[in-house]
């Protein structure tokens, strides 16, 4: 079965953005999601009302995750799904610290909490195909948070795969360009691929501050384990209805699940 997954950092409502604060953007990143109709997505720096808010729009899409402060505060990295396409098997949440089941706990010069998502979920028209999905948001300002981070989340993935050996995809804002350790550590896995290993030409930037162009390096990943087979990546740079709906420009993946 082919499906596309994204990831789409939504850029948390702020009213120093004016108009492009979250009450102007709402529909804009609803329509830039419907218009690439994937299966699964996860999102960075959506807190509680922006969530609801987006679910109201996508009517069949739900979403899993906990705010970055526990429960429904602070940022969320939420998995959002199709819920009449996949179910979710099993579901978990970690916090990217020397206490991972702490709510709101912050290790190595993280400026604020940073959290893992995952889901098991199970493809309702194919019952044999079954994968896990990780979305994170590294920290901003730490590298050594950064490497510890994608430690951990690699370690879970690993952990999950020798109990579930299900295929896997690892979406988010990493803050990290290819040159980084954080990327070079991923790229090292013989497990797993990069999907920009098959885009078309330059990846370019995935964040652009509202002010559009492809000037830079991407920060904004999915990785997938090697049983998934990587169709095509694009980085989606259109304007909806005369703006840009996020300060992040979506990265989305088709694929399909080798049985």
């Amino acid at each position: 079965m082919e499906f596309k997954v994204m990831t789409f950092n939504l850029r948390v409502d702020s009213p120093d953005d004016n108009d492009n604060a979250w009450s102007y953007r709402a529909d804009k990143i609803a329509e830039m999601i419907m218009k690439h109709d994937p299966i699964i997505f996860g999102i960075q720096e959506g807190v509680y009302y922006m969530l609801t808010d987006l679910e109201e729009r996508l009517c069949n899409y739900h979403w899993l995750g906990k705010g970055r402060d526990g429960g429904n505060k602070g940022e969320f990295s939420a998995i959002f799904f199709k819920k009449d396409v996949v179910t979710v098997v099993d579901e978990g949440q970690f916090w990217l610290s020397e206490k991972p089941n702490v709510p709101g706990s912050k290790s190595w010069g993280t400026e604020c909490p940073r959290v893992c998502t995952w889901g098991h979920f199970k493809l309702q028209q194919e019952t044999e195909s079954e994968f896990c999905f990780y979305n994170t948001h590294l920290d901003h300002i730490s590298q050594d948070a950064r490497e510890k981070g994608i430690q951990m989340i690699w370690d879970t993935m690993n952990t999950h795969r020798q109990q579930k050996a299900r295929p896997a995809f690892l979406t988010g804002d990493l803050n990290a360009p290819p040159q980084n350790n954080v990327i070079k550590f991923l790229n090292d896995k013989e497990e797993i691929v990069n999907s920009y290993n098959i885009f078309e030409g330059n990846v370019g930037s995935t964040f652009h501050n509202f002010s559009g162009g492809k000037e830079g390096d991407p920060i904004d990943y999915i990785f997938v384990t090697k049983d998934i087979y990587l169709q095509n990546t694009i980085v989606d740079r259109s304007k909806v209805n005369g703006g840009f709906p996020s300060d992040h420009y979506p990265v989305i993946l088709k694929s399909s699940i080798q049985l």
